[in-house]
């Protein structure tokens, strides 16, 4: 059985020997198409003419150790699939490097579509955003509700000092890839060790929640049909993710997050506080240190992006969308230090 040509970075012929071995039925010759890549892990598009499927790898070029880890993300989609959370049924994962050169997983299609830009977004109707906020709010209370015991995931972090662990690991990782001296990172680091905020307890963290990270319905765009992108899920504060997820929620008036650049910033979107408040009411808690997550949310999401604007710069790795990430550093360092300031402005003020 012979196949179509092969996109960059996936060998058809290679993939159709490795399904066969697994028993996984391939009806027809395989095709293929790259749906997105460059700054995370690549996606693909994968046909047999009867099936269609979804195949996970690494980016193209050099990856440092732990970063884009298709096995966290197979493990924790294959764990979440028997609770609430929307989740892409997984397939296969292969470990074997003499078949790609890299660990891939394979998962079915799911039915819908993602909003990634503005342009999208803007053809929702009010009430549509509006439920569909609710519903994302909803999902990570899901998530975080979820027993990671039952679901066969309590080896999948330690949640015990994760907050510590994040920030150092976070601060490491700069050290190891910086080219050039940024501003403000050593004052975040340090005011963040000083206010890490002490919890006990823990859910599974997806660790990059936010709008475009979901496929919603394609005839219902309220509904959340499954969250995607699981490659630093693990245990932790469960709060990190609300952070991020708040980090990534445009609104009029306030700074567009330069990934993101308005995507929620539309009529019929909940606020950022009214987000929280529907988050804590579904969970039943009490957030007084948000403060402390926006911050290592932004600080955390720079040091992703150095290292990205580092390694194209260098010519290190191969593909679309590295433009204008050195300025996004610089930005959400800035944004980091300005809510910093901030909320010891409302501290000073409320002691006064």
């Amino acid at each position: 059985m012979t196949s179509a040509t092969s996109p960059d970075g996936l060998d058809l012929a290679a993939l159709t020997r490795y399904l066969h071995r697994e028993g996984v039925p391939v009806q027809g010759s395989l095709t293929a198409s790259l749906v997105s890549g460059g700054r995370s892990n690549l996606t693909y598009l994968v046909s047999d003419g009867v099936s269609r499927w979804v195949l996970r790898r690494p980016p193209l070029g050099e990856v440092l150790q732990g970063a884009h880890d298709v096995a966290r993300e197979y493990r924790a989609m294959a764990g979440l699939a028997s609770t609430p959370v929307p989740v892409p049924r997984v397939v296969t994962l292969c470990r074997d490097a003499s078949v790609l050169g890299v660990d891939f997983y394979l998962m079915d299609e799911v039915e819908g579509r993602v909003l990634r830009t503005p342009d999208q977004v803007r053809g929702l109707t009010p009430a549509e955003r509006a439920g569909l906020g609710d519903s994302l709010v909803d999902t990570l209370a899901d998530l975080h509700d979820a027993d990671y015991v039952a679901a066969g995931l309590a080896d999948l972090g330690r949640p015990d000092g994760y907050l510590r662990r994040q920030v150092d690991r976070w601060h490491r990782q700069y050290g190891v890839i910086a080219d050039r001296e940024l501003e403000h990172v050593e004052p975040i680091v340090e005011a963040l060790r000083a206010a890490m905020p002490a919890r006990s307890d823990a859910s599974v963290v997806h660790g990059d929640y936010r709008l475009d990270n979901v496929m919603v319905g394609q005839g219902d765009p309220t509904l959340v049909m499954a969250v995607l992108d699981w490659e630093m899920a693990t245990l932790g504060d469960p709060l990190a993710d609300l952070g991020m997820l708040l980090m990534f929620w445009d609104e009029e008036g306030r700074p567009f997050n330069p990934i993101t650049g308005g995507l929620t910033a539309f009529e019929g979107f909940p606020t950022r506080e009214q987000v929280v408040e529907r988050y804590v009411a579904r969970r039943g808690l009490r957030v007084d240190d948000l403060d402390w997550y926006l911050v290592f949310s932004q600080f955390k999401l720079a040091v992703i992006l150095e290292q990205m604007h580092v390694r194209h710069r260098t010519g290190q790795t191969r593909g679309e969308g590295f433009d204008g990430l050195g300025e996004m550093v610089v930005s959400l360092l800035q944004g980091a230090r300005d809510d910093l300031e901030r909320s010891r402005r409302l501290r000073a003020g409320r002691s006064a």
